[in-house]
């Protein structure tokens, strides 16, 4: 069987959440499928650590694909030709994104639709584009993953579709995350929070991961408490982060609130020498820092809409988002509540087993027979 990939995600040092999804299920599906050709399709020049082993037949296919424009060009003429010149079977698409223009049986998988709830937190000319070619891929395709059974629900309520066309594939964590010894994380604290203990928030910066929101919580908690903790805040800097630094600039703790990424420290260090995980987001088809913090062992404070319920389960506090008091309070407990803490952790070791990559790579490539089959 002939399987193209869009690849196009696949940049070296530039892994967030969709990139991650694709490497991680396609290289155990590349390995567990010796007699079957994978052609990887890619925008620019790729990292030979991309080409998984010798069943793999790597493209590159202009042009770079990084505006609305572009997508347009690569999705709906160059990977179609380039698909019909290999006699492609099947395309797994895992960016949400795909050609309406060719006849491939596709499996496209959606990780969230959150242009339709937060239009306001898109770019014009991206949200155009995305509100009218995404509901009409998700039509097209021959089949769907989801990444939770929330985004599932969201796509079949959003789009009309039948929830029989969609199949749940999780996400889980790449390696390394991991319970510290204590005089790891003092030494890790010592190079990024002047040895202090904190609170930490993974992810990117921009309006719907409420980073605002997790400041003013953490003003508000020591305000009524005198718990010397600082306040990480780990990621790359998106879009729209004007309000983020405003509060930033002006907040009275200002010298206990740490901006880092990964030039300065790893990601699985600054996780796993922090006290929690404050991750509060508005909306997440699936949420992966909860389940790098419970490998990590730290507990986390995390939101009651959406997807993160799904993942946290009964393993975190759950918060209304848009409360700043209920999240203040939250860290309160995990700072001052050493038996809620400890229950937390407990819990995240069992909700931990819910997530595999190797289980989730074989329900795709399951998906991906059962459409080729159809051509």
């Amino acid at each position: 069987m002939k399987i193209a990939v869009n690849t196009r995600v696949l940049i070296e040092n530039r892994m967030e959440g969709v990139a991650r999804y694709i490497y991680e299920t396609l290289k155990r599906m590349v390995f567990d499928h010796p007699d079957d050709e994978f052609h990887f399709y890619f925008d620019r020049p790729y990292s030979e650590k991309f080409v998984f082993a010798d069943n793999v037949v790597p493209h590159i296919i202009g042009p770079p694909a990084r505006h609305p424009l572009l997508w347009y060009l690569w999705f709906e003429y160059s990977l179609p030709s380039a698909m019909k010149k290999e006699g492609i079977d099947v395309l797994y698409s895992g960016d949400t994104f795909m050609s309406l223009k060719t006849s491939v049986p596709t499996l496209l998988v959606c990780h969230d639709i959150n242009y339709h709830h937060y239009p306001e937190h898109i770019k014009w000319s991206h949200l155009h584009f995305y509100r009218y070619f995404f509901p009409r891929y998700h039509r097209k395709a021959s089949a769907i993953i989801a990444v939770s059974n929330a985004t599932k629900k969201d796509i079949v309520n959003s789009y009309g579709l039948d929830d029989s066309a969609i199949t749940v594939a999780y996400n889980d964590v790449p390696a390394g995350f991991k319970e510290l010894e204590f005089s790891e994380k003092l030494e890790i604290r010592n190079k990024i929070s002047g040895g202090k203990p904190y609170f930490i928030y993974v992810g990117s910066l921009h309006p719907r991961k409420n980073v605002d929101g997790v400041i003013k919580a953490y003003e508000a908690f020591r305000n009524s408490n005198d718990a010397e903790i600082k306040l990480v805040i780990y990621g790359r800097i998106a879009w729209k982060t004007s309000g983020i630094f405003n509060l930033y600039n002006n907040s009275a703790y200002k010298n206990d609130i740490v901006f880092v990424d990964n030039r300065i420290e790893s990601v699985q260090n600054a996780m796993g020498a922090a006290e929690c995980l404050c991750y509060v987001s508005f909306l997440e088809g699936f949420g992966i820092p909860i389940l790098e913090a419970f490998h990590s062992g730290i507990p986390v404070i995390t939101s009651n809409t959406s997807s993160m319920p799904e993942v946290a389960g009964d393993a975190a506090l759950l918060v209304d988002p848009q409360n700043i008091n209920e999240i203040a309070a939250s860290m309160d407990r995990i700072i001052n509540e050493s038996d809620l803490k400890e229950d937390l952790i407990e819990k995240a070791e069992k909700t931990i087993e819910r997530f595999n990559w190797q289980r989730s790579s074989e329900i795709i490539y399951s998906k991906i027979v059962e459409i080729a089959g159809t051509h």
